[in-house]
């Protein structure tokens, strides 16, 4: 298609220590999503925000608060982090705002396996040790078999190694240690946890209103 990434050629300005960032690093680096008020809801990856802008269904956001739809993006200047094109560049679109969703962001965090991880922190809550993802999985602190259920309370992140220890038993039963009991996550500090995993500077304008939210519930 005209104007498709060239995934082998992305291209990006050396780093202040010199180095440069690898190819593909680009493509899989981050984006922050906002809604139609500008409201943050998500992080995807520069190769999806790409694909959400060539479809139409986002426009590129920025410094200026400016949008752009994919063609006006292509022509602009670049002054940063740079996509391959065939015969041309783009500026890597740090944050994007959907065209036709304009709802806010939920006041809870969904059970998932992505977030029980995030509340983790990728950290097995057996041996301690913070691993890929690729490396970890979910581990039910009370096992199904003896009536645990899949819920924020019951359900951990366990490296590989300490689930099959664990088996089918309590970690009591198994004879290791749970280093904290697991609880569901209030939704502003892991909305900010997850959106602060990895920021650019380009995201901070649209997170400020985090930081309101949590000066809210202290008072």
């Amino acid at each position: 298609m005209s104007g498709a990434i060239a995934p082998g050629t992305e291209r990006a300005p050396a780093a202040e220590s010199g180095s440069r960032v690898r190819p593909r690093e680009v493509l899989r680096s981050k984006t922050l999503v906002l809604n139609r008020s500008f409201l943050p809801i998500h992080v995807t990856t520069v190769r999806r925000a790409c694909v959400m802008l060539y479809q139409g269904v986002a426009r590129a956001v920025d410094a200026q608060y400016q949008t752009f739809d994919f063609p006006d993006w292509c022509q602009l200047g670049i002054a940063g982090p740079t996509l391959g094109l065939v015969g041309s560049a783009m500026p890597v679109p740090r944050v994007i705002v959907l065209v036709g969703y304009d709802r806010v962001p939920r006041r809870h965090v969904r059970f998932s396996r992505h977030n029980v991880y995030t509340r983790d922190r990728d950290t097995c809550q057996y041996c301690g040790r913070r691993l890929p993802r690729s490396e970890l999985n979910l581990d039910h602190v009370v096992p199904r078999s003896q009536g645990g259920l899949s819920t924020w309370e019951n359900v951990v992140c366990s490296c590989h190694a300490c689930n099959r220890r664990k088996g089918c038993h309590t970690p009591e039963q198994s004879g290791i240690r749970l280093l904290r009991r697991p609880t569901r996550p209030a939704w502003t500090p892991f909305l900010g946890e997850a959106f602060g995993h990895q920021r650019y500077g380009e995201w901070r304008p649209f997170l400020s209103f985090l930081d309101g939210l949590q000066a809210e519930e202290v008072c």
